[in-house]
C-alpha cells in the first residue's frame, strides 16, 4: 500500500521545519521569503500533500463545513440552490456536505449524525423534516446552529422567504385573464408547507373571482416528472382548459401524458408550472412558470448560516427574495 504523504515528508523535501510548512499552508506566508513560500507550494503540488482534515478539525475545533440536507439532489431546482450555497461557502473557506434525504426520516437521522460526526459548523435544511423538535434537540446539544428553508417547516430562526402564496396568486390571475375557468391542479400527495402555500394562493384567487375550483379538480401525485406523467390521464378526465402543476417537474411529465393522449399544448390544453427549472426553456412549447431565484436562495441561506456560526446570539434575520411570472408559450388565450 502506498504511504500517505505527510507534512514531515514535505518539510524534509523543502529543507525547512514542519512549523514553517504549516504556517505557509495556513496563509501566514508573509513571515517567510518569497523563495521559501514558492518552493513549499510547488512541492505540495508535486508530492500531492493534503493537510489531514481530522487533525485540523481538532486543532481549530471546527470542520469548516456546512451540512446541507435537501429532499432531492436530482431536481434541477435544488441543483441551482446547492450551487448558490457552494459559491458562498467556498468564498469563505467552508466546504458544504450535501445530502439528499428523499424526505425519509431514517436518512434524515443518519445524515444529521454524519454531519455532526464530521464536525459541521452549521446546517442548512431544505428537506421536509419529519420532527423539528428532534432536529432542534440534537443540533442544539452539539452547539450547531441551523437554518430551515424551502420545503422545511417554518420555525423561529433565520429565514429565506420567496412568498409561495403570492406565486400561486400570480399564476391564477394570469390564467383568469387568459379566459380560463375550468382549471385543474396537479399537486403532491403530501405537500410540504411551501407547496401548500402556493396551492392555497392559487385556489384563493379563483375564489375571489367566484370561480372556486372543486376538489375533484385537484389531482394528487408524486412531485416528479414520472408523477406528472402518471397524473395526466386523471387530470385530462376532468376536461380542463388549463392545468396548474405545482412544480415544473410535474408539468414536464404532464407534457408527455398530454402528447400521448393525442392533444397539443397550448392549442387543446394549457399548462403552467412553478420553479422555472432549466428544462422549462427547452420543452416544446416552452413552459410558462413562476421563476424562483434558487441560486440566490442558496446564497442567502449560506450567508445567514455563516453569520450565525460567527455569532449565535445575533438577532434573527429574514431575507425576502422576489419571484417573477415567466410567460412563455404553453398557455392559450381563450377569451375570444
Amino acid at each position: 500500500m502506498t504511504k500517505k504523504v505527510t507534512i514531515t515528508d514535505l518539510a524534509k523535501r523543502a529543507n525547512v521545519s514542519v512549523t514553517t510548512v504549516s504556517q505557509i499552508l495556513n496563509g501566514k506566508d508573509d513571515r517567510f521569503s518569497e523563495k521559501t513560500v514558492k518552493r513549499v507550494h510547488q512541492l505540495q503540488k508535486e508530492m500531492g500533500y493534503a493537510p489531514d482534515f481530522n487533525a485540523q478539525s481538532l486543532i481549530r475545533r471546527s470542520g469548516h463545513t456546512i451540512g446541507v440536507l435537501v429532499p432531492n439532489i436530482n431536481n434541477p431546482f435544488f441543483s441551482r440552490f446547492l450551487r448558490g450555497i457552494e459559491s458562498v461557502a467556498m468564498d469563505n473557506g467552508y466546504i458544504p456536505l450535501i445530502f439528499g434525504s428523499n424526505n425519509n426520516q431514517k436518512l434524515e437521522s443518519y445524515y444529521l449524525f454524519e454531519s455532526i460526526r464530521r464536525a459541521a459548523d452549521g446546517m442548512i435544511i431544505a428537506s421536509a423534516i419529519s420532527d423539528v423538535s428532534y432536529i432542534d434537540n440534537i443540533l442544539n446539544q452539539n452547539g450547531i446552529p441551523y437554518l430551515l428553508t424551502d420545503q422545511a417547516p417554518i420555525t423561529e430562526g433565520d429565514k429565506v422567504d420567496v412568498n409561495n402564496y403570492h406565486g400561486g396568486e400570480m399564476l391564477a390571475d394570469y390564467l383568469i385573464k387568459k379566459g380560463h375557468r375550468d382549471v385543474t391542479v396537479v399537486t403532491d400527495k403530501q405537500p410540504t408547507l411551501n407547496l401548500h402555500q402556493r396551492l392555497v394562493g392559487f385556489l384563493d384567487m379563483f375564489k375571489r373571482h367566484q370561480m372556486a375550483i372543486p376538489n375533484e379538480r385537484i389531482i394528487e401525485t408524486d412531485l416528479t416528472k414520472l408523477g406528472g406523467y402518471h397524473a395526466a390521464k386523471s387530470a385530462l378526465a376532468t376536461k380542463p382548459t388549463a392545468i396548474f402543476a405545482l412544480n415544473d417537474e410535474i408539468a414536464i411529465g404532464l407534457y408527455r401524458g398530454i402528447h400521448e393522449a393525442g392533444l397539443r399544448i397550448p392549442d387543446d390544453i394549457s399548462v403552467v408550472g412553478y420553479d422555472d427549472i432549466d428544462l422549462a426553456e427547452y420543452v416544446t412549447p416552452t413552459l410558462t412558470t413562476i421563476h424562483q431565484p434558487a441560486f440566490e436562495m442558496g446564497e442567502s441561506a449560506a450567508k445567514l448560516i455563516l453569520a450565525r456560526i460567527q455569532d449565535q446570539k445575533r438577532a434573527f434575520q429574514e431575507v425576502s427574495l422576489p419571484i417573477e411570472l415567466i410567460e412563455r408559450n404553453s398557455v392559450r388565450d381563450i377569451r375570444s
